[in-house]
């Protein structure tokens, strides 16, 4: 009777944890608005974006571009204490913007690059006429063509994880957008009724990893179910991945072809905004910051800028960090440790 006993409690006990689970499970991938986690204003509300602006409106500017590659800026802005907005302004950049991007409705289907490079033009101009730009992945791709295009408007450029030289390394990114033909990418903005659905990018994302997101990930949270702390991050973490946006398909197909196929921008044959962009006409300080397991945005990718740009070698610096892509813009090791340093040397070149 006594064994019988324990045999329903534990039972019982089954029951409720596997429940819990699976209340959990819905909770945690609710389709909820990523937040961002740092106090701020709203100081533009353009087609493609929200400016957001945080801090004190004093001195030189900090433009944080986010990456525009199917998720939202929260990855810059994750939460407190985990927060790259939050370093910057504890670290000398007192006054600090941040790109949040819209995602893209069906009349946004037709917009390219030049359009979001056009807000962004918009954007320096409404800060004061020049930055310091952040760009993070996709963003430091926009971030280098704007600080070549228009090199008065950038006072220091830091790039994060950007693919500048899409040709280099050996990343599956590269190999899968070679692999596949042009006509795989149209198909899928035409499924998208001429947008890049955000759905589609995220199952590619969650592929390249298919244990980890598709067994790995719901073992962990089943281990955690009753640590509350876990489950805090868990949400956290997946109101931001579990949540892409949609981009406009001409923009998307533009990329994948001139930057990613043919690598336009590295060989100086980018044409943006009426003229082409040499990359060696940016001669700000440049801060290139890669992840040495990123396989995303290889390092190579990245550090390749050096030799692309007109900035004096003793104004460039290059740095490789343990850790992959997403580590670099909200890892928390990255943050305390490698953020605050480029938090300091942007304020030193604004002074």
């Amino acid at each position: 009777m006594a064994m019988a006993s324990a045999l329903i409690q534990q039972g019982s006990a089954l029951y409720a944890k596997n429940l819990k689970f699976v209340e959990e499970e819905i909770r945690i991938h609710d389709h909820q608005r990523p937040k961002l986690a740092t106090p701020h204003r709203t100081r533009l509300d353009l087609r493609t974006m929200v400016l957001r602006e945080y801090g004190s409106p004093v001195g030189m500017p900090t433009l944080v571009d986010a990456p525009h590659a199917g998720h939202t800026a929260m990855i810059a802005d994750y939460h407190k204490g985990q927060s790259l907005v939050e370093t910057l302004l504890a670290n000398g950049c007192s006054h600090v913007a941040l790109t949040d991007w819209k995602s893209a409705s069906p009349d946004m289907k037709d917009l390219d690059i030049d359009n979001y490079l056009a807000e962004m033009v918009v954007t320096i101009d409404d800060l004061g006429g020049r930055v310091n730009l952040v760009g993070l992945c996709q963003g430091g791709w926009v971030s280098a063509m704007l600080a070549a295009r228009f090199p008065e408007k950038v006072n220091s450029l830091v790039l994060a994880g950007a693919p500048i030289d899409t040709d280099a390394g050996h990343g599956p990114i590269r190999k899968m957008v070679h692999a596949s033909p042009a006509s795989f990418y149209e198909e899928l903005v035409e499924l998208g009724g001429g947008l890049m659905k955000g759905k589609f990018m995220l199952q590619g994302w969650k592929n390249m990893h298919p244990a980890q997101n598709y067994m790995l990930d719901h073992l962990d949270l089943y281990e955690h179910v009753d640590d509350a702390g876990y489950l805090a991050k868990q949400e956290t973490f997946s109101r931001w991945y579990e949540n892409p946006i949609d981009l406009p398909g001409r923009w998307y197909l533009q990329v994948i072809q001139q930057l990613f196929k043919d690598n336009r921008l590295a060989k100086g044959q980018f044409v943006g905004l009426g003229r082409k962009i040499d990359l060696n006409d940016i001669t700000c300080p440049l801060y290139l910051l890669a992840g040495r397991d990123d396989d995303i945005t290889t390092p190579e990718q990245v550090l390749n800028a050096a030799r692309l740009v007109g900035t004096p070698a003793d104004q460039i610096r290059q740095e490789t960090v343990a850790g992959g892509h997403i580590g670099l813009f909200m890892g928390a090791r990255t943050l305390s440790e490698h953020w605050p340093p480029i938090a300091r040397w942007i304020a030193e070149t604004s002074a």
